[in-house]
């Protein structure tokens, strides 16, 4: 028997013991003695190989023989590998929170004993994904088999997450949370998202406070693009109409149709008797007009944390991990609230951007609109304002998606 033989204890993917001999062999358990001692052979040993090298050991893990007879090449790497998952779920299992686990991190941790390149590193990661999801509840396969109650309904602060269910939709929402909507509430921006929503549902919608409500009009904006083509060259883009003056958007929608009927524009003169009905029909133009308030053109926050949902999960997820991870990104925000409410608050630098471009603009036709009416102005004159501003607005580069 070799002397100075180092042991290390790991485990197959299957999770049956395996022993690792001096960072160059593996061998897996083959079965035990009356006396309690386990024999274990050599991984190559069910292969061509037919290594037939074995080490028993007592139930103290001390070494009663080894039968170095191995036929083959030395497998360093490998035997780091195994090493190193199996570091991992032994910190996944130690951990009571499965998901504080950053797979990356460990990876990195124990990188040393895999080598400075270690190219199995995606089946590394896959391990420890499919490890860590082990340590949820059996997966909810439809929304009728959504408890009432769980204690996933819960915050880390112990707090009740699940506010709402019926029989289509399910709300999260903490008490901090609800403190930030009734306190920050001058703008909500609302999106949805389908990737990031477990099988069994439609979508994820997520909500933000910054009582303006700014969402996307995705159809909508579509049609405009795809009809933009035949308006281009007149410099009426009907979608500068949110910036402009109310009370003259009617005016300046017929006379953009007036035009497009000359010019026979008949794809976009549908997309007008689209938005006629839609927009200034069935709907109060305030609702979709920023004339008053052009701080927030798009909903890009919450497209944004949306965008941020989809990169954590390249599938569509459990739903107990999804809710996992709205908890976690819950105390994420409520940690940097409490952070910065005690003056801990790193600004970032305001870039000029389009929206501010368009501040101003429409603040120089305010002013225009002004004088216009001191010196005794018919409504014509105002509706032909308004007009050019929206030609000017085209010059800006907006971008509403």
């Amino acid at each position: 028997m070799e002397d100075n033989i180092e042991i290390e204890i790991s485990e197959t993917n299957r999770g049956n013991e395996q022993i690792i001999i001096n960072k160059k062999y593996k061998f897996n358990f083959s079965f035990q003695r009356k006396d309690k001692s386990k024999i274990y052979r050599c991984t190559e040993y069910k292969t061509l190989n037919k290594c037939k090298s074995l080490i028993i050991l007592n139930d103290k893990k001390e070494v009663l023989k080894y039968e170095s007879l191995h036929n083959h090449l030395e497998k360093e790497i490998d035997v780091s590998i195994s090493v190193a998952k199996h570091k991992i779920k032994e910190e996944i299992k130690k951990n009571s929170i499965p998901m504080d686990i950053k797979p990356k991190h460990i990876f990195n941790a124990v990188s040393q004993e895999m080598g400075l390149i270690c190219p199995e590193y995606s089946t590394i990661r896959s391990q420890i994904i499919r490890n860590i999801n082990k340590q949820f509840p059996p997966n909810i396969k439809g929304f009728d088999d959504i408890p009432i109650e769980s204690e996933y309904y819960k915050t880390k602060r112990n707090e009740n997450f699940m506010i709402f269910k019926n029989t289509d939709l399910i709300i999260f929402q903490s008490p901090f949370q609800a403190y930030l909507f009734s306190n920050y509430h001058k703008n909500i921006f609302a999106d949805g998202t389908f990737y990031a929503a477990p099988k069994f549902s439609y979508q994820s919608n997520t909500l933000i406070t910054t009582i303006n409500f700014h969402c996307d009009f995705e159809q909508e904006k579509q049609k405009n693009i795809l009809c933009y083509h035949e308006v281009k060259n007149n410099n009426d883009s009907i979608s500068n109409l949110p910036f402009i003056n109310p009370n003259y958007i009617f005016d300046i929608y017929t006379i953009i149709k007036r035009i497009c009927q000359k010019k026979k524009y008949n794809n976009f003169l549908q997309f007008l008797e689209y938005f006629n009905k839609n927009y200034l029909l069935m709907y109060n133009v305030n609702n979709w007009n920023y004339y008053e308030n052009i701080e927030h053109l798009t909903n890009n926050a919450s497209e944004s944390y949306n965008s941020y949902l989809n990169n954590i999960f390249p599938n569509k997820p459990l739903f107990y991990k999804l809710i996992y991870i709205l908890k976690e990104e819950e105390n994420l925000s409520y940690n940097d609230y409490q952070r910065r409410t005690k003056g801990n608050w790193k600004k970032k630098q305001k870039i000029f951007s389009a929206t501010d471009e368009i501040k101003i603009l429409i603040e120089n036709y305010k002013s225009k609109e002004i004088n216009l009416f001191y010196n005794g102005c018919n409504r014509n004159e105002l509706i032909k304002l308004w007009k050019e501003c929206l030609i000017d607005l085209n010059n800006i580069n907006i971008n509403l998606k």
